[in-house]
């Protein structure tokens, strides 16, 4: 994470992590219906450069710009993924992350539309299952992911998880 646009990027490892077990993903009811509506045609890497850019277009940011031509990097060598949501042409949400392996590791989102970013996350816990993925990793619990399920596990129960995700042979896309 940097500090700030243009900061020095540092290192985290936070010692309780942050992650969406992948059969504990929790779809409130009003999201259950966005969902039945089909508002969002979802896309997966269609503008990855459009989605990071989103996440990045905030008050406080960690995303640099140095961070954000590393993961176009990451993106461009097939590492780097986005789950976007559109609607009436336009990006109106989505989630960007790194799939190494059964482990995808999810780095930010963002909506400008109602439910959009939530609506990529179902659809990315979804093809996540559908391929055998063992481990999404949101870093870092906050008051909106534990809404959609996310737990904190320690970093010895971490560990054990990521090394078993790691050992899968899954291809994201």
């Amino acid at each position: 994470m940097a500090e700030g646009k243009e900061g020095e990027i540092h290192w985290f490892s936070p010692a309780r992590r942050g992650i969406i077990p992948l059969n504990g993903l929790k779809i409130s009811r009003s999201l259950r219906q966005t969902l039945k509506k089909n508002i969002f045609e979802i896309r997966i890497n269609t503008d990855f450069e459009g989605v990071i850019g989103a996440c990045a277009d905030r008050e406080e940011v960690w995303i640099s710009e140095t961070i954000i031509e590393s993961y176009l990097r990451l993106h461009r060598k097939g590492f780097a993924h986005s789950v976007e949501s559109w609607c009436e042409g336009k990006l109106v949400g989505g989630l960007y992350g790194v799939a190494i392996n059964g482990a995808f590791f999810g780095e930010s989102m963002f909506s400008r539309k109602s439910d959009a970013s939530k609506v990529a996350l179902v659809h990315l816990v979804q093809r996540l299952n559908a391929r055998g993925y063992m481990l999404l990793d949101t870093q870092y619990l906050n008051s909106h992911l534990a809404t959609l399920g996310c737990i904190e596990i320690t970093k010895q129960e971490y560990l054990a998880l990521l090394h078993t995700a790691l050992q899968q042979q899954c291809t994201f896309v």
